[in-house]
């Protein structure tokens, strides 16, 4: 089982006096004054917990301090202040060796651009990291050949990197990360490289590689729409500092302020909501008819719409027990895919061809 991690109040502060610039912010200072005296704040008082097995996502615009929070996780870059403890250890109070020796055996990290050994076959990148590690060559050769195969790349083991196209070269480095067993993965705007239908390839190649391996997983992006398909939580950053912890449901729902909403202006929502997100829990005004067409609280949006369009009447929303928990009035369902310009538009219609909806 993967173990969990944990982030206690970080801080990372580049330039010549670090300490004391971190005092000056924790006692008000301004991110900006700082740099006029030659110091970036990069990351300012950032806690999290990332429980085992669970996708965390941490996203923001450039600048936001999101990859150099993701070094600090693995030792890559010292924290100015604060802890980050994994798997029983706090990672900040151990030896270099020691962190190497953490690095290699239970964290791995899948950058934004492969970084493959040009000189080296598909199967010997696969294996770089357990060769590190010192692990004999038929365990790491069966161990490489493995995480190929899980990674879709069977057949491809005697090629060279610069044979595969981008995703495959991306697919070779989340091999490499697998043959490693590592229980934390660390993956840095890991497909932001790629052009957009590999990319989606690649997102579900590693949803359907967390259903088997449940592995824990820290992922930074700068796509709220990636963040969230891939997240079981997302963290939102700006200037340094994490706005928003939430699902994917609390971001679009429930954002923590105008900065997160306006990150979910262009999201598919239809792809997040379900009818638990947008039921109408005050049963005391609406009446559903429970006779005809009903959805369960985990019913998707778009199949929500759809039983909309074909009920004269808010839906009715059952639990398990078959007990009304809650009612969708078609204005409300409306209400959640409108645009930025507050256009209403209509269930399973683009938002290119928004057109008014009547309730």
């Amino acid at each position: 089982m993967s173990s969990r991690l944990e982030a206690e109040h970080l801080y990372k502060v580049f330039g010549r006096r670090p300490e004391e610039a971190m005092e000056r912010l924790r006692q008000g200072a301004d991110r900006e004054e700082l740099r006029g005296d030659g110091t970036t704040a990069a990351v300012l008082d950032v806690s999290f917990t990332v429980e085992p097995g669970q996708t965390f996502v941490v996203m923001g615009l450039s600048g936001s301090g999101k990859s150099t929070l993701l070094r600090m996780l693995n030792g890559l870059l010292e924290p100015t202040a604060g802890h980050v403890r994994f798997d029983g250890q706090d990672l900040t109070q151990l030896s270099a060796r020691d962190l190497r020796e953490v690095r290699a055996r239970k964290i791995s990290m899948v950058f934004q651009h492969f970084a493959l050994f040009p000189h080296r076959s598909v199967h010997e990148n696969a294996a770089y990291g357990l060769e590190v590690q010192g692990v004999p060559r038929d365990e790491r050769d069966e161990r490489a050949t493995r995480a190929l195969e899980l990674a879709g790349l069977a057949g491809w083991e005697k090629s060279w990197p610069d044979e595969l196209s981008g995703g495959m070269q991306q697919r070779v480095g989340l091999a490499r990360a697998l043959a490693t067993d590592a229980d934390l993965l660390l993956m840095d705007e890991s497909f932001s490289a790629l052009d957009p239908l590999i990319r989606r390839d690649m997102q579900d190649q590693l949803i359907e590689l967390q259903k088997k391996l449940k592995k824990t997983i820290v992922f930074i992006t700068h796509d709220l729409n990636e963040a969230m398909r891939l997240g079981d939580r997302i963290a939102v950053m700006r200037d340094g500092r994490i706005v928003q912890i939430g699902t994917a449901e609390d971001i679009l729902v429930r954002p923590a302020d105008d900065y997160v909403a306006s990150f979910t202006q262009d999201v598919d929502r239809s792809r997040v909501l379900t009818a638990e997100s947008v039921m109408d829990t005050d049963l005391s005004g609406d009446e559903a008819d429970c006779a005809c067409e009903t959805a369960t609280p985990a019913t998707p949006f778009n199949e929500l719409c759809a039983i909309s369009a074909r009920v004269s009447h808010p839906v009715a929303v059952l639990d398990k027990r078959k007990k009304l928990v809650g009612v969708v009035p078609r204005q409300r369902l409306v209400g959640y895919l409108g645009d930025e310009q507050g256009t209403p538009v209509r269930c399973g219609t683009p938002r290119d061809k928004a057109v008014t909806a009547g309730a």
